[in-house]
């Protein structure tokens, strides 16, 4: 049995009219906006590891359709367990470069206060649920909060992300299968990148691709190609209805690819080949939806000027506000354990700022060890 992909777009930027969404011309703009502060905000973040600024930086130059194509699809009030490759996910529902900075820095602005891995985002006031780095472990969650959400006969749905690695790992199958045998309202949606940190994914599955294996269990799955927007937009708002309908579970595939290291620890060229990442560049979704906004008519130089000096200045504003916000203070570290702290926690706060006030701990400098 043989797959086909989904594609809205050529890679011309022509489109299939057919299957084109309705949507307007704002919201395409909108959309094109957003995969350009995706890209942005990676060229500063890795620009900011180089220099030492912040300790360590997760691209996803690459997969901005993918990212944006899905957030958008969903309503406002719908949940995302992300993976720790999804900012363009969280910039679609209002996040600031700011927000996301200070969590790159960990600094006193950060949400997390230091205590989660660089691009391990969470915004609870727009459903954007804590990061996982174990890759898979939050599939299980987003099965049992689907499934909280029917008990409570409400409308929203549920997107389980993870990439091509993730389908490897007992928590996707466990997953998989409850969601299946009990109609949860939730998308699994996989970005198969192609590359694992450095495992290809024909070394992943002998799957004739990864939406296949929804059908064992007893649900679709849809492969579209991940660098058109559109087609993103369209498989993913068929399983956003058919979930908000209480017809169960879907799996979307996304074919795209990670055009950077795996993280700012990585070297890809050590395990790919450069023809590789030449091939998927000439395919990038950045430019193709740039075509088609041209086809369109809703694409002008004023606009693509004025899209990619707003983003770089408002991430270069971001970066020297957060820098000057200094570290989390101590006491952080006792709070926000417990709604109301326990008078251990207070002691041990009390008696750790005033042996600090002796002077016999100094901040020793060293950076953040990954």
């Amino acid at each position: 049995m043989t797959t086909e992909m989904l594609q809205v777009i050529r890679t011309d930027g022509t489109v299939q009219k057919k299957l084109e969404p309705v949507l307007d011309g704002e919201t395409l703009k909108r959309m094109y906006r957003t995969m350009v502060r995706v890209r942005v905000l990676d060229e500063k973040g890795m620009l900011l590891q180089r220099t030492g600024r912040i300790g360590f930086y997760v691209p996803s130059g690459g997969q901005e359709a993918s990212q944006v194509g899905a957030a958008a699809a969903l309503d406002a009030g719908d949940w995302i367990f992300p993976t720790y490759r999804d900012p363009g996910m969280v910039l679609w529902r209002g996040a600031s470069y700011r927000e996301m900075l200070a969590h790159e820095y960990g600094c006193a602005e950060d949400r997390c206060m230091g205590r989660q891995m660089p691009n391990h985002y969470a915004f609870r006031e727009l459903k954007f649920v804590s990061i996982s780095s174990p890759i898979a472990t939050q599939l299980p969650h987003a099965v049992g909060a689907a499934m909280a959400i029917r008990y409570r006969k409400s409308k929203e749905v549920v997107l389980a992300c993870l990439g091509d690695g993730g389908t490897s790992e007992g928590d996707f199958h466990v997953a998989m299968n409850f969601a299946g045998v009990y109609k949860s309202p939730c998308i699994f949606y996989c970005q198969n990148n192609q590359w694992a940190i450095s495992v290809p994914v024909k070394n992943q599955t002998a799957s004739e691709n990864m939406s296949v294996k929804a059908k064992a269990y007893g649900f679709p799955g849809v492969t579209v190609d991940g660098n058109d927007v559109l087609a993103v937009y369209s498989a993913m708002r068929a399983a956003v209805d058919r979930a908000r309908a209480g017809q169960g579970p879907s799996m979307v595939e996304s074919l795209t690819y990670r055009m950077g290291p795996h993280s700012s620890s990585d070297d890809p060229k050590r395990y790919r080949l450069a023809a590789e990442e030449e091939e998927w560049r000439r395919k990038d979704p950045i430019d193709r939806f740039r075509k088609y906004l041209q086809v369109q008519g809703l694409w002008s130089e004023a606009f693509e000027k004025e899209t990619w000096d707003k983003a770089r200045e408002e991430v270069n504003d971001a970066a020297h506000q957060v820098e000057t916000s200094g570290p989390p203070a101590i006491s952080t570290m006792f709070e926000q354990v417990y709604a109301a702290t326990p008078a251990h926690l207070e002691d041990q706060k009390k008696s750790l700022i005033d042996y600090l006030k002796t002077g016999e701990i100094k901040d020793s400098g060293e950076a953040f060890p990954l």
